[in-house]
This record gives structure tokens, sequence and C-alpha cells, in this order.
């Protein structure tokens, strides 16, 4: 059996990993890289290797950096099935779709632009010749159906027949259909045969609801071989969802290879029992101000555990209660999975709430944004207000019309509560906002382009890493010394160099043999 390590490798995003026998090849993970636009296209456009060898895949679970290269597969006549618990297959029915809408909303842009571009630089005797207004303002209406929507036939069309590159999407909303239709939910601790005397068993991972650990278990030659994918390790004592599984059946305590996430190797995250605390003083701080508090949200896990939080704090009277919004319909569509999902809830969450016959993520002053026009209507709200809004890293979605209106204004706060990847505009703020901060505020405020155009970082940034949906290095040691297994190997993926690295050298000086291995690298196990 062989390991090839294709995505996530040194780095963060884009997790892929092909294992290998004599006759099936099992793909774990099938995620989209998250960064530079042009570095990002590259790597995710093109596969390395043609889908069709595939047998199956094993998904841990349904954040797009594990997922978002599926309907890829799909595309290129991938025939398998796509193995994951069943809360992991509900949030990918929203998931992949908002993926495949991102892409081709990308693509429409970028052609815009680039038509845009061209046609204005025109002269009018040529624009008439081609059926066209001669001046440059009709050309611009002629491309869009209205204020926010470009007119894809009209452009499309026009390069063509002006013979330009076209922008194409990775993947349409219907290969992302396609795609889901290839997918078995399966419960946790129930194994199943994902290839000729293979089999995998998921357990609890505790990152997100649905995420799995899992055990994949072959028979080669007369030899059994074990193979423990983590995907990404969950924190422990977090509200809603359990802790990661430390209870391994016996059966599959003997682990040959451990494939082990580092997101932060070297770092330590607050304790869960200050988070509130923590929301608590942001708050407070922005209200007196009379500012906005923005925090660019992950759709699916993160949203909905601040959502939990700030319930609480609203629920004891701790803070004023000012009105949150939701302004991501897609985040408003995963909470409802997390709804239908009560069963992976903790005991806290069941002993607080369900017992209570409450909603974790239902409270008066909480309001969901679902149009356009609402969520334009609400960059211009100037009372005290919370909004949470996707991309997480801020490289899409409705966070960047909150930010672009919101980010000269030092009353406002700019909350940052996940993993900002290294390139996104994210870490940018994260890094440019603290170190402003740092200074005292001292001098010109820093300048971040936002929809290509500048903007002075005035708002205050804030950091809060205790709400990260993945380990420190203590919790990530803590899973591996206090569970049951027995593992020879460890490959150490899913960090930057400094993290992974880091996380490696501390595991082999706790005794254990642990590499990080290079994209394309193959290992035998």
């Amino acid at each position: 059996m062989q390991i090839t390590f294709y995505g996530a490798v040194r780095e963060v995003t884009g997790s892929m990993h092909l294992l290998t026998t004599e006759s099936d090849r099992i793909l774990m993970d099938c995620g989209l890289f998250q960064g530079k636009r042009k570095e990002s296209e590259a790597k995710n456009r093109i596969l390395p290797f043609d889908p069709q060898i595939l047998t199956n895949v094993v998904l841990s679970h349904a954040h797009i950096d594990h997922s978002g290269r599926i309907p890829l597969l799909a595309k290129h006549n991938f025939n398998g099935r796509v193995i994951c618990t069943r809360a992991t297959a509900s949030a990918c029915e929203y998931l992949l779709p908002d993926a495949a809408h991102i892409q081709e909303s990308d693509a429409a842009y970028l052609n815009y632009k680039t038509l845009r571009g061209v046609l204005s630089r025109m002269k009018p005797g040529h624009l008439k010749k081609i059926g066209l207004p001669r001046d440059t303002a009709h050309v611009k209406a002629l491309l869009k159906k209205n204020r926010h929507k470009v007119d894809t036939e009209t452009i499309d069309r026009l390069i063509d027949s002006l013979h330009l590159e076209k922008v194409q999407p990775l993947y349409t909303n219907e290969e992302a259909s396609q795609a889901l239709a290839a997918f078995d939910d399966l419960p946790y601790h129930h194994p199943v045969s994902i290839g000729r005397d293979i089999t995998c068993t998921f357990y609890d991972a505790g990152h997100i609801l649905g995420s799995a650990i899992s055990i994949i278990k072959t028979r080669e030659n007369g030899a059994n071989k074990s193979v423990c994918y983590t995907g990404d390790i969950g924190r422990f004592d977090k509200p809603i969802i359990n802790d990661p599984t430390l209870e391994f059946a016996p059966a599959d305590c003997d682990v040959d290879l451990m494939i082990m996430e580092s997101t932060y190797g070297d770092r330590s995250h607050e304790p869960v029992k200050d988070l509130k605390p923590l929301v608590k003083k942001v708050l407070d701080e922005t209200a007196d101000r009379g500012g906005a508090v923005l925090i660019p949200a992950f759709a699916f896990g993160r949203t909905q555990e601040l959502l939990y939080v700030l319930h609480e704090l609203y629920a004891a009277g701790e803070v004023n209660r000012i009105p949150v919004y939701v302004d991501s319909p897609l985040a408003i569509k995963l909470t409802r999975v997390f709804g239908e999902h009560p069963e992976v809830y903790d005991a806290e969450t069941h002993a607080t709430f369900l017992k209570n016959g409450l909603n974790p993520f239902l409270f008066n002053q909480i309001h969901f944004v679902a149009s356009v026009e609402d969520s334009i209507a609400l960059t211009q709200e100037k009372s005290p207000h919370i909004v949470l809004s996707a991309s997480g890293m801020c490289e899409s979605g409705r966070i960047l019309h909150h930010l672009r209106h919101k980010i000269h204004n030092p009353n406002n706060t700019i909350l940052i509560v996940g993993f900002m990847a290294q390139h996104t505009l994210g870490r940018r703020i994260l890094e440019k906002g603290l170190e402003y901060e740092a200074s005292g505020r001292v001098g010109p405020p820093p300048l971040l382009r936002i929809l290509n155009k500048e903007y002075p970082l005035k708002a205050r940034v804030v950091q809060i890493g205790g709400f990260s949906a993945h380990g420190d290095k203590i919790e990530m040691m803590r899973f591996l010394e206090r569970s049951n297994l027995n593992v020879k190997k460890i490959a150490v993926v899913h960090g930057e160099p400094d993290q992974a690295l880091a996380f490696a050298g501390h595991l082999r000086d706790k005794g254990y043999l642990a590499e990080v291995p290079k994209r394309g690298e193959t290992w035998n196990v």
C-alpha cells in the first residue's frame, strides 16, 4: 500500500491524499486551494491524476478546502462513490452548489472586466462597426442586466465575436449537482467496504458538524495495514458538538500510518472558558463607541458557534442586546442543517437549550439577511449592530461589501475568529490591523485593496483565536497521547511550513516517528 500526498502539504488548504493498493485507489478528501487567485486557479484546475482511476473518495468533512474539488472529479468522469457522514452529506448539499455559484460568478465578473477594458479602449467608429453604442457609459450599461448583475449572454457573445480569451468556471452548478448524486452517507462507528479488502470506519473528529477521523484498513498479500486519516482535529470542551474521539474500537487501535493535521502545530489558543468574556469585551467596547462589529465567519461551523455564544450572552443579559445580522444565504441554510442534526450535539447543548425547548441558533435579536437588496441596505446601517458574513477569509462574498463601507470608521471593530490562510485579504487585515494597533494607531492607517479600490484600515482589529475549530498544539497532543491508538508513524500535513515542521519536531521529541511530506511525494506503508 502506498500514500501519495497531493494537497495541504506544507500548506493549509487543498487537502488531497491518494491511497493505492494493487487493486484500488482511494482518495482521502478533494479540497480547493485558497489564496492568491492566479496560484489557486493553477492548482485547482489541474488534477494530478485521471479521476476515472479512483475507486472511491473518503471525505473527512464538508469544509470547501476538503470537499471543494469533488465536482471537478464528476466533471472528468469519476465513477466511484463519496463516502462521508450523514451531517457532512447534508452540508455538502448546500456547500458544493454555493462553491459552483462562486466559480460561475467570479468567471462572469472577470469576463465582464476583460470585455469592458477592451471596449473602453476602442474608438467610436470601431464600436459602431460591431453594433455597439459609441460612448463608454452606454457600453458599460449594455454589459449589465441591472446594477448588481452582469449580462453573461451578451458578454459571452461579444467575447466570442472579438476572439478574446474567456475565463471558464472551475465547475458549474450542474456539475456540483452531479457530484452530489455520488454521495453515500454513513453513521459513525460503522465499518463499510470501500474497495477490495478495504474498509473505512468513521469516528467523531470534533472539528465541525459531521467531521470524521477515518480508520482505513486493508489486507494485501496476506498482510493487514491500517491508516488513520485525522482530517481536521477539533478542540476539546467547546459547545455544540462532541470532543474529538479518544476511545477507538479495539480492532481499530493499531495504526501503521497516521496522516495528521498541524494547522496550529506550534501555537496555543485562548482557553475555551475565556471565549464568552472576550466576546463580551469586544461588544461592550464597540457599543460604547457607537460602532458596529463585523465578523468574517465561515458559513459552516463558525457562524453557528458564534450564534450559540451570543445567544448565551443575550439570554444572561451580560451585553447590550443590539441587532445581530447573519448576512449569508449559505450560512442561513447551513444553520438549518445544524438544526436537523441534534444527534451529534454534546451534552452541554442538550442541557442548556434542547431540554428547555430552545433552538441554540435562534433568539429575538437575530435577523437572517437573504436578499441582495437587504444586504446593501445593511451596509448603510449607522447604529450599533453585529454582522456575521462570509467568506471567512474575506476572499469573496458579502463580507467584502460590509468591509468597504465600515473599514474606514475607527468606531467599528473587525473581529477575527478563524484561521486566515496566507495571501488572503483576511490575513492582510489581521496582520496590518494588529500591527497598527501595536503601534498605538500612530501615523496614517494601512491601506487595503477591496474590490479593486483602496480603503484605509481605521476600524479596530481584534483577534480571538479560541474560536478556532482546529485543536492547538496542546490539544492535538492530548488527542494523540490520551487516545487508545498505537501509532507507528505520522505524516504531518495541513499546516504552513513553520507549523508543520515545528509540530513534527515536537512529535519526534515525544518519541514518535514523524515527518513532513512534500507535495507529490509517495510513501510506502
